[in-house]
């Protein structure tokens, strides 16, 4: 039986009928850019998620790129964050100008380590980006006892959390600012790019809406340097679309990865950490082994998919070669880069097919 690592027409194929029923409406309509489709979206997305206030924009990347802003990040600041992540999660960062400062993680949930943060902080530390990596909620009583001594701003990167809580409160609420990605292989994603910002502040959300459309709160009046960062119409009807399935998506991603954790019996291997602090969404099920490259020849061998998410860890990429790190200056983070292997968890995978994966794990 072959278990493909995803597969989005499954979904898509399910919701074809309504997603272009939402499309034709957007379309006859001409609400491409921002309007009544994002604005419905907005609210729906808080009501179920718990959010007060929601601003849709076009990616992943903006609301990171403008949490920054509002953090009012320049040239000489410096923000610590992880160095195991998606590089969008440092580009709000090096696009104001300022300096990530990596710290490593913790080796079970894959997060920035609280306990690395002291040594990463330095009078030109502003603020601290955390990462809930893979939909597994950071330690955020930590996190943000640090921040508060030491007066940083929290932004809190959501885009693989959504729906997470960390003690009972919604991720992207307990920081700063909150951001999203709705990508098309997120856990609740678009047919194309966006994202959404959130905050417990009224004034940090105010200034984000402004700097969404071009530092503007009045057409043609610009009090404020902002940008294009607003969500179009057909991502915000699609999403209204797929919403109502979030909850289920996710049961059944939490049923997949228990699933796993029961049947997976292979020696040497180690499985994601289960904190009592929050429970994952799972937008991935990562798990290390010493001989990765050979287990995943393996699954292939057996035509089940998996995939390297992260292999090389931010401070080894090239891009940030001028930050003047090597090799061995995030142990954990660079351990996890080469023995991570991440197993098909998406909604749709059979009972049948997770077994599959299951028996051909224990069978390596």
């Amino acid at each position: 039986m072959k278990v493909p690592f995803l597969d989005l027409s499954l979904q898509h194929r399910a919701l074809r009928e309504p997603a272009l029923a939402a499309l034709t409406a957007t379309y006859d309509a001409n609400r491409f850019c921002l309007g009544k489709d994002v604005e419905d979206f907005e609210r729906n997305f808080g009501a179920a998620l718990g959010y007060p206030r929601v601003l849709g924009m076009n990616s992943g990347t903006a609301p990171l790129h403008v949490a920054c802003m509002v953090a009012g990040l320049k040239p000489g600041d410096e923000v610590i964050t992880t160095p195991f992540t998606f590089i969008s999660s440092a580009w709000g960062i090096s696009y104001t100008g300022a300096r990530p400062v990596f710290a490593d993680i913790e080796e079970g949930t894959f997060n920035l380590d609280p306990a690395r943060l002291e040594s990463a902080l330095t009078p030109r530390t502003k603020a601290i980006i955390v990462v809930h990596l893979f939909g597994q909620p950071a330690r955020m009583d930590e996190i943000m006892d640090f921040a508060v001594r030491h007066n940083l701003f929290v932004i809190e990167d959501c885009a693989q959390a959504v729906g997470a809580k960390y003690r009972g409160t919604p991720v992207g609420l307990l920081g700063d600012a909150g951001t999203f990605s709705f990508y098309p292989t997120k856990n609740l994603g678009g047919c194309g790019e966006g994202g959404a910002f959130t905050s417990r502040r009224e004034e940090i959300q105010s200034q984000a809406r402004q700097i969404r459309v071009h530092g503007s709160d009045r057409r043609y009046y610009h009090d404020i340097i902002g940008g294009n960062f607003r969500m179009d119409g057909f991502q915000g009807a699609l999403l209204n679309v797929k919403l109502p399935f979030l909850a289920a998506w996710t049961a059944r991603r939490q049923a997949i990865a228990a699933r796993y954790r029961a049947g997976i019996k292979l020696a040497d291997l180690r499985l994601p950490a289960q904190p009592d602090y929050g429970q994952s969404v799972y937008h991935q099920f990562t798990l290390l082994h010493p001989r990765r490259d050979a287990l995943r020849e393996h699954l292939a061998k057996h035509e089940v998919g998996s995939d390297l998410i992260y292999p090389v860890p931010l401070h080894l990429q090239q891009c940030y070669a001028g930050l003047n790190y090597g090799e061995g200056s995030f142990p954990v983070a660079e351990r996890a880069g080469r023995t991570c292997l991440s197993l098909p968890i998406f909604p749709e995978l059979t009972d049948a097919q997770v077994d599959q994966v299951i028996a051909t794990v224990n069978s390596f």
